[in-house]
């Protein structure tokens, strides 16, 4: 939502002949946009709008219907705190889009592309007056290529999507224990030896960098140090604070190796590594990382612990923050600013580091009152799977705030987080998208933009706007659903299959790793769990309606939860009854579910019925369908779970 709009009852229409006036400042990223806007327009429309003998399409049409206006052209590679306003208005007669900024114009286009609609008389934008601009200016999504290895086009395809909703960094995380991504040229061991000889080159980054520039988003990478740091060690044993020899991780956690803070050799390969990834790298923010050291390599070391003492460090903790100055001196050498987990935050930490807050707002409360600026992704983690709804309720800057004037203004804004333990390349924009764009809105739009219930109707078409984008997250769907069934891939099980899938959730938080102990990096990731996608709709739905029916007997409410119920009841019944029809995936990972699912509904439809009776139920049958629900409740080999089990729950409570 925009920062100001009004909505007068108009329309433009939007016909063959759009075209497109540039005038202004002269920015080659303008025409680059202009031209991937009406390419999204002519796939959605069908529509052929005119081209040009020597390119794609027509931009100095002076009796354009839609005229673009830039003062100044933005820095080639996009810099933080950049304005990013922009004034959209439509009327009937024509649309004009007004910057200050080459990225006032990305960000105002990126809204003309989600804003073409359609009826069945044709297709139009409404008339509006939008005066737009960001709430924050350090909005992003951090990627980790490392505990799954994520390729370019994985990379760029996500940078499309972050640009339609206007996210603005790119976190690259790139080194961790389960493997080194980057190509070095100043100490070759590192991407060599801890990558399986799966990295971006360096080309490979240029390029990474370049194709964000082009949509306005920064590039910010990250090397983790100095735990989580197998991969680095696996080259360099001698500089880990216990002996070696090292072996990539394959599976997840907090691991032991740690960098040597006390061995002047780990700094002489860090000023190699460091000052090569600042000059690939133009972001003047280079993240170090800083989590998760667990101190038993330290600990255990007796000399590690006499240089504590000697240099009056006191602890773990100021051998980190020692460690940290070092870095931060690299850093400042090459130009850099340091940014870090907040368990970087320290007496002795540099005022001019950012703390980048991961564990609670505590933490990034802590570090603004301490004069630090601050990101938040503590409650944007994705990775996790909470529903849209969790994350969009989360504000860096709440309403509520204890922080000053000034404490607020060092809290840059905040990330997204998709780590990578349970993502491939086929699943990983399930993951992000579509809850990743509730999060951009949370950064962009003003606080009071805060109404769940329409912000979910508002994603399920942003949802579909980034499909046409490039996204995945619906699209590779059927083909996992097939090749899960197995063969022979019947329509009718793959359908029931579908709508068992739709029902369910992944387990959340960090519960997949007890669920499935077995599963490492080189694992597939093919399950119920990888197919389903991070929040039900319908499940949300259904609790909806089953909130509505308790709260004021909604007949309406009361028959979409009944419908809901019984697709899933029948979906259930049929591959229970049908799984000799499918390969073995069906009857050892589906039938379980499946058979939970179609008690849970046939409660549920029961409960319906009681309660539409005005009945009281039995203590016999209370007792039967609480001992059903808790059954399923149970945790699932396939780490999946039924997030409609409170909805029923609700439903049995109203009928004792």
């Amino acid at each position: 939502m925009p920062a100001h709009a009004a909505w007068p009852e108009a329309q433009l229409p939007i016909a063959a002949n759009v075209a497109i006036r540039i005038t202004g400042a002269s920015d080659p990223r303008i025409p680059a946009a202009a031209t991937r806007l009406l390419n999204a327009w002519q796939e959605r429309t069908g529509m052929t709008f005119p081209h040009r003998a020597a390119g794609p399409f027509a931009f100095d049409n002076t009796a354009a219907p839609l005229t673009i206006s830039c003062d100044a052209a933005s820095s080639a590679i996009p810099q933080l705190g950049e304005d990013e306003s922009y004034v959209l208005q439509v009327s009937g007669d024509g649309a004009t889009l007004k910057a200050p900024t080459t990225l006032g114009v990305l960000r105002g286009l990126a809204t003309l592309t989600q804003a073409l609609e359609g009826d069945s008389r044709g297709w139009y934008l409404r008339a509006t007056k939008i005066e737009d601009r960001p709430r924050f200016r350090w909005r992003g999504l951090m990627i980790d290529v490392c505990r799954h290895w994520q390729p370019i086009d994985v990379i760029k395809r996500n940078l499309d999507g972050m640009a339609l909703v206007k996210l603005n960094v790119l976190h690259l995380h790139l080194t961790e224990d389960q493997g080194f991504r980057i190509e070095t040229k100043t100490v070759p061991q590192l991407a060599e030896r801890g990558s399986d000889g799966l990295y971006f080159t360096q080309e490979q980054i240029r390029e990474i960098i370049a194709y964000a520039a082009e949509r306005g988003i920064r590039v910010v990478p990250e090397f983790d140090m100095p735990g989580h740091a197998t991969s680095w060690v696996v080259a360099f044993p001698e500089l880990a604070s216990a002996p070696g020899p090292y072996v990539i991780e394959r599976r997840w956690g907090v691991f032991d190796p740690v960098l040597d803070p006390t061995n002047e050799q780990t700094y002489a390969m860090l000023e190699r590594f460091l000052g090569e990834m600042a000059a690939l790298f133009p972001d003047p923010y280079l993240h170090i990382g800083g989590d998760e050291n667990n101190g038993k390599q330290w600990n255990g070391n007796s000399r590690i612990q006499a240089f504590i003492r000697e240099h009056g460090l006191k602890d773990n903790a100021g051998l980190h923050a020692y460690f940290n100055q070092h870095i931060r001196d690299i850093l400042q050498r090459h130009g850099k600013r340091l940014v870090g987990w907040d368990e970087i935050l320290h007496p002795d930490l540099p005022k001019d580091s950012v703390v980048h807050s991961w564990r609670g707002a505590e933490g990034l409360a802590a570090a603004a009152g301490q004069g630090y600026a601050t990101i938040l992704s503590n409650g944007y983690y994705i990775d996790l799977c909470h529903p849209a709804a969790d994350h969009y309720r989360n504000d860096p800057i709440p309403a509520d705030t204890k922080l000053s004037a000034a404490e607020q203004e060092r809290v840059l804004g905040g990330e997204a987080t998709m780590w990578a333990e349970w993502v491939d390349p086929e699943t990983i924009d399930s993951r992000i998208w579509p809850r990743t764009a509730a999060i951009a809105e949370r950064l962009w739009s003003p606080r009071e933009v805060n109404d769940v219930g329409d912000m979910y109707r508002r994603l399920a078409i942003v949802g579909r706007r980034l499909e046409e984008a490039g996204l995945r997250h619906e699209r590779n769907r059927p083909e996992m659903i097939r090749r899960f069934v197995g063969e022979p891939a019947a329509p009718e099980i793959c359908a029931a299959v579908g709508v068992l899938i739709d029902a369910i959730e992944p387990v959340k938080v960090y519960a997949r790793g007890a669920q499935q102990p077995e599963m490492t990096q080189l694992s597939p990731l093919t399950g119920l769990a990888d197919c389903a996608r991070p929040e039900s709709d319908a499940a949300r739905r259904f609790r909806d309606a089953v909130d509505a029916v308790l709260a004021s007997g909604d007949a309406h409410a009361g028959q979409l939860a009944r419908t809901t119920l019984t697709s899933w009841r029948n979906a259930g019944s049929f591959i229970v009854d049908h799984a000799a029809k499918a390969g073995p995936r069906v009857s050892g990972e589906a039938v379980p579910v499946a058979t939970n699912l179609v008690s849970v509904s046939i409660v549920g439809l029961q409960a319906l019925d009681t309660l539409q009776a005005r009945q009281k139920a039995t203590s016999a049958w209370l007792a039967s369908a609480q001992a059903t629900l808790a059954n399923t409740a149970k945790p699932s080999p396939t780490a999946t779970e039924l997030p409609m089990l409170k909805a029923v729950a609700k439903l049995v409570d109203a009928v004792r």
